[in-house]
């Protein structure tokens, strides 16, 4: 049981992200996206890119189109020049958020630079739309790095709120169907992390730096490390404990939408024939609805 007599999310599976390869030649990490999409219901994708190599990112992901998710782009080294067919153009720095809905259909690029030293890190989640919101307009959302707010609970973890809330304090970003949160946590050395999870939520934890436990108060629990993702099963509260080290990890949550799912490529629909008509549009040149 969690402290507030709530129940504890116990572990559901343990997942390794695995070295892949994406665009043009980005080497990069991908911890959601192999298989089972109702598993992480609403998202569909998690790649976490990194790199101190130039070559291994500079080729980026030119033009490609994206029709019926969100994606969402959180920097933490490095920057990334973007431009999409909205006539969006900009820079996404460190501790900077891209929040992108793609709806009914854009094309963007993403080029990732890295910082004065050649370090590149970032991290792209795919959230999936439900069907009555896969043609909306799409819309962009740029969100700096002074406009996430950085806060202490009572515990002393640290928590950049980007999306829902910590410790009474809003995130930026607001008004998406599927109720997400995302924040960005460090947790100090000896120290027990307890943060509330809306029931009936998927939620999950990745792991980018140092290790904990991620297990319910009353299980024992092994230490879980970097390039590591943790699916929990249903529950009031997610606990973290620390041991001789801190730990930095993603903390994600949203409401299942529970629609079929046909995904090929960049485009995520609920039918095979929405994909067939999808693809068609883009070989006529008609894909873009808005801002053509």
């Amino acid at each position: 049981m969690a402290a507030n007599g709530h129940t504890n999310r116990r572990i559901g599976k343990v997942i390794p992200s695995r070295p892949t390869m994406e665009g043009a030649g980005v080497h990069l990490r991908r911890a959601i996206g192999f298989a089972e999409p109702e598993l992480y219901d609403p998202f569909l994708l998690l790649d976490d890119f990194r790199s101190d190599t130039p070559e291994e990112y500079l080729r980026g992901f030119p033009s490609h189109p994206h029709r019926g998710i969100e994606t969402i782009t959180y920097v933490w080294t490095g920057d990334v020049e973007h431009e999409d067919s909205l006539g969006n153009r900009g820079v996404i720095s460190a501790g900077d958020v891209q929040w992108m809905t793609a709806g009914s259909g854009i094309i963007h690029q993403e080029m990732p630079r890295g910082d004065a030293e050649g370090r590149m890190h970032g991290f792209q989640l795919w959230a999936n739309l439900p069907a009555s919101q896969k043609m909306m307009d799409p819309r962009y959302r740029g969100v700096l790095s002074a406009d996430i707010p950085e806060v202490a609970d009572a515990s002393g973890a640290r928590i950049k709120v980007i999306a829902g809330q910590a410790a009474g304090v809003v995130g930026p970003v607001r008004d998406v169907v599927t109720d997400p949160e995302y924040l960005d946590v460090t947790v100090p050395p000896h120290i027990a992390f307890t943060h509330a999870t809306p029931r009936g939520h998927t939620v999950f934890t990745y792991v980018a730096g140092g290790r904990a436990t991620f297990s319910a108060a009353d299980e024992a629990g092994e230490m879980i490390g970097d390039c590591h993702l943790v699916l929990f099963g249903d529950g009031d509260a997610v606990t973290v404990t620390t041991g001789d080290e801190s730990v930095r990890f993603l903390l994600i949550s949203g409401k299942p939408i529970g629609e079929p799912v046909a995904w090929y490529g960049p485009i995520v629909m609920n039918t095979r024939e929405e994909l067939r008509v999808a693809y068609d549009e883009l070989r006529r040149g008609t894909f873009i609805k808005v801002g053509r």
